[in-house]
């Protein structure tokens, strides 16, 4: 029982030293330029200028599977398209606008009966649970929306001009 109960405490110390290390930064002189995020490895990577700047690690919507096609089927989109807004008064802890839906996603939703949604962003977490921190990571929680930490989403926040691309990948 002694063993267990150590085992469960060990576990439990190392969950929380996960959560609150820190990690890397961007530089506070980032101008980011572009993102890619690839779904199928839970990431995102911001470039400058064509430089590498920083990986960080994503969650998706509930459904991550597949292109987004409709309002409320959980799926994150995939394809190209842009930054178009920042909002530091949401639901969540900031966000940054994705250009979703663009011309092809309506055009395949009215083909299908359907509202192809919109209201897609990257964001922190919700206003509240901030110390969830990275264990959001572990889970695709989102109705489509592309998640980091609050920190992160900071970072992002201050150093991603409105315009940049964002491409998103299977």
């Amino acid at each position: 029982m002694k063993k267990l109960l150590l085992l469960m405490v060990l576990i439990l110390m190392a969950a929380l030293i996960y959560n609150i290390y820190p990690e890397a930064k961007l530089a506070k002189t980032a101008q980011i330029d572009s993102l890619v995020v690839f779904k199928s490895q839970h990431q995102m990577l911001a470039y400058q200028q064509g430089k590498l700047l920083k990986t960080y690690q994503v969650s998706f919507g509930n459904s991550p599977t597949g292109h987004k096609e409709f309002e409320g089927d959980e799926k994150t989109p995939e394809g190209i398209y842009a930054i178009n807004a920042k909002n530091d008064k949401s639901g969540y802890h900031k966000n940054l606008g994705i250009s979703y839906p663009n011309a092809q996603d309506i055009k395949h939703a009215k083909l299908i009966g359907k509202s192809p949604g919109g209201d897609i962003k990257i964001h922190g977490l919700r206003n509240g649970l901030g110390l969830i921190n990275k264990f959001q990571r572990w889970f695709n929680w989102t109705n489509g929306c592309i998640a980091l930490t609050d920190t992160e989403v900071d970072e992002l926040y201050q150093s991603v001009k409105i315009g940049s691309k964002i491409q998103i990948n299977p």
